[in-house]
Parts: structure tokens; C-alpha cells; sequence
């Protein structure tokens, strides 16, 4: 164990910091056009709501890859089946209406967060990991949230471009940090 731990910081560091920078801005994008489309679940709001689970798939294969020869990825493999279902979960409720796609996202909130959590403290020796750890607990809690949102009157879908600006944030954090922790030669 102590050996893939010292391995992965050498490999993939670099790759995961351009990856963070990447979701950073893929979350700020997402966000705005989330809130330029309004309340109303139209079509495009429905893009956009299945584009940041899968989004998030893709981030997630991209980070197995650079990590894979470093050691261990099972994290990002379940973090990948909970997006695929959450993309799948998310185009379905989108047919009923606001109260089930936030039932959805916050349901995935909840595991995806629970499964940062884990990524981030197992990834802790690389440095930069305190954010991800953060923001995976903030996300649990976010989810919740969602779930009892969904129970309104009259649910909103602006609370989860508030939770895809902070998570972007996190991780913008998280590459800053990297870098600054990155030895020199």
C-alpha cells in the first residue's frame, strides 16, 4: 500500500490538476447556463441536467486512467455507476417534473459526495486533497437537502447551480494546491 501511495503522486498529479482545473470550468459554464434557462424544466434545462452527471462519468474515466498504473481506482469505478445512474435516473425524472429530478440529483449528491470523500483521503499524500475531502462532505449534506427540497411547494432548480459553482470552486482549490505542493527537483 505504501508503495502505490508514494507512486501515484509522481504519475498522475500532473494529469489531475489539469482534470480539476477542467471540471472547474465545465462547473461555472454549466452553472450560468443553468440560471440563464430559468426555472422551468424545458428542454434545454433538461441537457443540461443530464450533461453534468455525464460530464462528470467522463471526468471520472479520464482520472482512472492517469491513476491506473499508480494503484488502486475502484472509487472512480463506483464513482462512474453512480453518474451513469444518475444520468439515467435524472433523463427519466426530468419527464415528471422538478420535485423528481431534484430527488435524483440529491440522491447522487449523496453517494457521489460519500465516494469524493473516500477518493480524497486515500489520495491525501498527494497533497491538494483537503477540498475534495470537504466538498465530498458538503455534497452529502447538500444532497439531503435537495431530497427535502423536493417536498416545496414550489422546488427550484437554482440550488444546484449553486452546488456546481462550489464543487468547481473545490476543485480549482484542489489544483492550486497540487501545484503548490508539487516537489521541486
Amino acid at each position: 500500500m505504501a508503495s502505490t501511495a508514494s507512486a501515484e503522486p509522481i504519475g498522475a498529479k500532473p494529469a489531475l490538476r489539469r482534470l480539476y482545473v477542467i471540471r472547474f470550468v465545465f462547473a461555472a459554464v454549466w452553472a450560468a447556463l443553468l440560471l440563464v434557462s430559468g426555472s422551468e424544466l424545458t428542454a434545454g434545462a433538461k441537457l443540461l441536467l443530464f450533461l453534468y452527471p455525464a460530464f462528470d462519468v467522463a471526468a471520472a474515466v479520464v482520472d482512472a486512467r492517469s491513476a491506473r498504473t499508480a494503484g488502486p481506482v475502484k472509487g472512480l469505478y463506483a464513482n462512474m455507476a453512480a453518474s451513469v445512474l444518475a444520468a439515467v435516473g435524472i433523463a427519466v425524472a426530468g419527464t415528471s417534473g422538478i420535485a423528481d429530478v431534484l430527488r435524483v440529483w440529491g440522491a447522487w449528491a449523496i453517494v457521489s459526495g460519500l465516494i469524493q470523500l473516500l477518493v480524497g483521503v486515500a489520495r491525501r499524500p498527494m497533497g491538494g486533497q483537503w477540498a475534495m475531502i470537504l466538498s465530498g462532505g458538503i455534497s452529502v449534506l447538500a444532497g439531503a437537502t435537495f431530497i427535502r427540497s423536493a417536498t416545496q411547494d414550489d422546488p427550484s432548480l437554482t440550488a444546484l447551480a449553486g452546488y456546481a459553482t462550489l464543487g468547481g470552486v473545490f476543485f480549482l482549490v484542489s489544483a492550486i494546491r497540487m501545484s503548490r505542493s508539487t516537489p521541486r527537483s
